[in-house]
């Protein structure tokens, strides 16, 4: 009796997944239609965010459990995605280079889906590790969070050596108590040192309080204060102020092989934030008229530097938290197929 029990129970609980799956899936199709409308108008934080979710996806359709035909039709539903995206990526990638070149030759490294790599394996968040009280303004501003960044991909220059960390940079990124996007460009930093494959960014810390600490330290404590930011978000009810950060701390510790940020209600809360009609995140129909006018002074000031964090589009959507919201899918995608993988089950 107890094993019939058991065994519906994993019935139910693969069925249950299989439509999680589904509505991820379905979600993620809409987003692409989306990408094919917008590839010209999206801006380089947006491209980055769908080269994530296509990375995901990859990886997704090449570990995809063979265990029965519907999880298999799954499979084909992502394979075309991944073929939808591809072709959306190189015009995408060619309008930010001719919008924007500077700043195209300086992230070019990211914008290529095998840039990101995937967890192969899952640890948790700390709690133990929150601080005991953080920073109330931003820590550091864009500039210089994408000078440390250029400096570690090598594009501060024509053929620049990668990996360089400066003092001020080591010091901005390892600084504890900062909140918000401070915090998450601190985990960024270091995942993208990992991904570029520079092995010394804590080279030279000469502070004995830092003696002991690891790059993947240092990500545990983002991490373990990014979980923390998220459920004080959850507490409090999610905003339009509050949801983006909420999603990008998702996508970044989620990347980072961090896999109690992908639960099943947070994951709810996302879908729900879709926009049926035309399947971006984030977009705000009263602003629709405001944006025509923005635009118009834009084309009188042409010299006025594009921002990469936000831009709003044509049809009222934010092209920042599209992106994000579509990597984190990507993310919530890949941790339940390999959830059906013992090998990958979080480690203790």
């Amino acid at each position: 009796m107890r094993a019939a029990a058991l065994a519906l129970f994993a019935a139910v609980l693969s069925g249950s997944r299989a439509e999680v799956i589904d509505d991820i899936l379905s979600s993620l199709t809409r987003g692409a239609s989306f990408l094919e409308r917008q590839h010209e108008h999206i801006n380089l934080d947006g491209v980055v965010g769908f080269l994530m979710l296509q990375a995901e996806l990859k990886e997704a359709v090449r570990t995809w459990p063979h265990s029965d035909p519907v999880s298999w039709a799954q499979r084909t539903t992502a394979v075309a995605l991944v073929r939808r995206l591809d072709q959306s990526f190189n015009k995408a990638v060619a309008a930010l280079q001719q919008n924007d070149p500077k700043y195209y030759r300086e992230f070019e490294p990211l914008l290529s889906w095998s840039f990101w790599l995937v967890p192969q394996e899952w640890s948790s968040t700390d709690r133990s590790l929150v601080y005991p009280s953080t920073i109330t303004t931003e820590c550091y501003d864009e500039q210089l969070s994408d000078k440390c960044l250029t400096l570690l991909l090598g594009t501060w220059k024509m053929n620049g050596t990668p990996c360089i960390v400066t003092k001020p940079c080591r010091d901005t990124m390892t600084r504890f108590g900062c909140p918000h996007y401070s915090l998450s460009h601190q985990l960024l930093y270091f995942m993208i040192g990992r991904m570029r494959g520079c092995t010394n960014l804590l080279k030279g810390d000469t502070r004995a309080s830092r003696a002991n600490m690891t790059e993947s330290n240092y990500q545990k404590i983002f991490c373990s204060n990014m979980m923390k930011t998220n459920q004080d978000i959850m507490r409090d009810g999610l905003t339009e102020q509050t949801v983006d950060i909420f999603m990008e701390n998702i996508l970044i510790c989620g990347l980072s092989g961090f896999s109690d940020f992908y639960k099943a209600d947070w994951l709810q809360h996302i879908l729900r934030l879709q926009d049926e009609e035309v399947g971006c995140f984030g977009r705000d129909k009263s602003i629709i008229s405001q944006i025509i006018g923005d635009e118009l002074l834009e084309q009188m000031q042409p010299h006025r530097r594009v921002k990469r964090r936000e831009k709003i589009l044509p049809d009222g959507c934010s092209s920042h938290m599209t992106a994000v919201a579509v990597g984190t899918l990507g993310g919530y995608l890949n941790y339940y197929l390999t959830e059906q993988d013992i090998t990958k089950r979080p480690l203790s």
